[in-house]
């Protein structure tokens, strides 16, 4: 059962399109219908998907990863969003105290209960993924007011050969927790699930050379549970 008023309004960072969905889209959508207010951030446009493409086949992946989230939000019902406008692929080069106080402010201005973004594993390992991990540590160090939570795994994982087939973790893997360490823990089913699916097959540039090698049936129960973790305690 998830506490919809503990979250309470929640912040949701992350580094490109499609984070947001595969992460946490049952989630989001299960608290907008809740009446939680949900403000979602992105670093990048993902124009680096494809690492031959021109200067112009970036921009032009931009723009269309672009509208791909805005029509995945609004499924979601996601209203709020701000992009942050970094380079894909260079988040890890820039400077994180600048990226760190463009994050501060908006949690100035949202003043959310909750934040939820990657763990320091960046869930993939992506240099991207792990840099905006590393922002949200920098904006709210000395913040007593938001929950922070990260998106972590438990094993035995859904589908392990989507892995090895598709290289999923291939730059590395996510934290492993066990149940009793998780503070969301969300199987999902029915509208739910069709509206998480629906968000991602909507961002068509990313998920529909994985939907079709692999089918839509082995593709829902791949991304049909999700989980967040508190930071693990250190010192």
């Amino acid at each position: 059962m998830i506490d919809f008023d503990r979250l309470g309004t929640v912040l949701t960072v992350w580094a490109h399109p499609d984070d947001e969905t595969y992460l946490v889209g049952g989630l989001t959508a299960a608290l907008r219908d809740s009446g939680n207010r949900v403000v979602c951030v992105t670093a990048t446009r993902g124009e680096a998907a494809d690492p031959d493409a021109t200067p112009g086949e970036r921009a032009a992946l931009a723009r269309r990863r672009t509208a791909e989230l805005e029509d995945a939000l609004a499924v979601l019902g996601v209203a709020e969003h701000h992009w942050l406008d970094h380079a894909d692929g260079h988040c890890a080069e820039d400077d994180p105290v600048g990226a760190a106080e463009k994050l501060r402010c908006l949690v100035d201005e949202v003043r959310p209960d909750t934040v939820i973004t990657f763990g320091p594993d960046g869930f993939t390992g992506h240099p991207d993924h792990r840099a905006v991990s590393r922002w949200v540590d920098l904006a709210l160090r000395g913040d007593a007011g938001p929950r922070l939570l990260h998106a972590v795994m438990v094993e035995p994982a859904v589908d392990p050969e989507l892995d090895s087939d598709f290289g999923v973790f291939e730059l590395g893997r996510p934290r492993i927790c066990s149940v009793d360490e998780l503070a969301v823990h969300l199987p999902l089913s029915g509208h739910l699930l069709d509206r998480k699916v629906a968000a991602l097959l909507l961002q068509e540039s990313q998920t529909a050379g994985l939907v079709s090698a692999v089918g839509i049936e082995r593709f829902r129960a791949w991304v049909a549970t999700e989980y967040l973790a508190e930071p693990r305690q250190t010192g």
